[in-house]
């Protein structure tokens, strides 16, 4: 569960221990989702303060997208420590880094788009399969990897006194 009333949290703090889904309906379709099994949030929610929240735990989760050079399905882990604070009222509502209190009703604190933007921001924006890899050839589309493609490397003319030059001198 990942709504909170804000009227327990005065009283007593509130142990978060939950998954969000990849199917959630917190993902936008651009979004970088998680793997099927989601993302694990552990932490704790409690009062910090008039009108102010503060949320610190932890998320992990797998992420898979397509290596950036050779479009391979790659996969990494996520491990991140969370801290966000939430606001009702005052000058607190306009800086980016203070999520507002309210998701449907005014008295409950909503911690999905918190933990969704946190996501955004741990998720590397480009995978690479591995670190040497090679890519795909820009003329036939060839993994790299597998080995040579039987592509003829096209060359620029300026560069053919140069290449001469080399070529004379071994």
């Amino acid at each position: 569960m990942l709504s909170f009333d804000i009227r327990t949290l005065a009283r007593e703090a509130a142990t978060v221990d939950d998954v969000i889904a990849a199917d959630d309906a917190v993902w936008l379709d651009d979004d970088s989702r998680p793997s099927s099994e989601g993302i694990r949030v552990i932490g704790r929610l409690s009062q910090a303060g008039s009108d102010r929240y503060y949320f610190s735990g932890h998320l992990s989760g797998v992420t898979q997208q397509e290596c950036r050079r050779c479009l391979t399905p790659t996969e990494e882990t996520v491990d991140a420590d969370v801290h966000v604070l939430f606001a009702d009222t005052g000058e607190d509502l306009d800086d980016p880094d203070v999520y507002p209190v309210g998701g449907d009703r005014r008295d409950e604190i909503d911690l999905l788009p918190a933990l969704r933007e946190q996501w955004l921001l741990e998720v590397p924006a480009f995978l690479v399969c591995r670190p040497d890899c090679k890519g795909l050839c820009p003329k036939c589309g060839a993994d790299l990897n597998a080995g040579k493609c039987d592509c003829t490397p096209e060359s620029d003319a300026r560069w053919e006194a140069l290449r001469k030059l080399r070529d004379a001198n071994d």
